[in-house]
């Protein structure tokens, strides 16, 4: 059985889908979600095999979402859309797997017997966005969209992936190596990513450590390993 999640913003949307996997047998639907927020954390905690993806959905879209996964950990992507012919043939061209709304059982089947013999990955690069808009959130009961020029430091523990924003800190399901690949944020320790426009002062310590002060008051380790690389980066000997 393939381990699936479904994800569109419609209620009636999603459970027809749901409904019809079932039917369809040889997919087990470990989940749904949504929006994208909710995807992010149910693709890290569940690990699913494929997701049945929205590409139209509110506030971050499936593309969008797409655009946040880690390419090497990425599940099989199964496109749900209402797109136009001509989006269609985007698609076709690049051998992405894609469904129309409303979902044929017959077209289902197809794809799920494509799921079941794929072996390779699948280069969604022609898709995904070089850099993100925004960085999703969430804390406090409420989500949050950051503009990644908004982020100081990010930072990760054993609880997750943290955002320091001013004095705001919140988490983000995005991983370091995300982060690092599609926002301006640096490394300058193996769990700490610094936005260059928020140093505000470097401070050299014992044992060739470091510890940035940042424009807010925030204190962010520099290791031995990205130290010079930082030196390098602004001329300092």
């Amino acid at each position: 059985m393939i381990r699936a999640l479904v994800i569109d913003d419609e209620f009636y949307a999603r459970q027809a889908l749901i409904d019809l996997l079932n039917d369809n047998g040889g997919v087990e639907v470990i989940g749904s979600c949504q929006n994208a927020i909710e995807a992010l954390k149910s693709i890290n905690q569940l690990k699913p095999e494929v997701i049945f993806l929205d590409i139209q959905m509110p506030q971050i879209t499936g593309i969008e979402l797409l655009s946040m996964l880690d390419p090497d950990t990425m599940p099989s992507i199964v496109f749900v859309t209402a797109y136009d012919e001509f989006a269609i043939k985007a698609f076709e061209s690049n051998a992405f797997d894609y469904l129309l709304k409303p979902v044929d059982g017959v077209r289902l089947q197809k794809t799920i017997a494509r799921l079941q013999e794929q072996r390779t990955l699948v280069d969604f690069s022609p898709l995904t966005q070089p850099m993100l808009e925004l960085v999703p959130c969430s804390g406090h009961q409420r989500i949050l969209l950051l503009p990644p020029d908004e982020i100081d430091y990010a930072y990760s523990d054993q609880t997750g992936v943290h955002i320091a924003s001013g004095d705001l800190l919140t988490t983000t399901q995005l991983t370091l190596k995300t982060l690092a690949q599609k926002t301006p944020l640096i490394y300058c320790h193996r769990q700490y990513l610094i936005h260059p426009l928020a140093i505000r002062e470097i401070k050299l310590l014992d044992n060739g450590l470091a510890q940035i002060t940042t424009a807010n008051g925030g204190q962010v380790p520099v290791s031995r390993r990205y130290l010079k690389e930082l030196k390098d980066r602004y001329g300092l000997s």
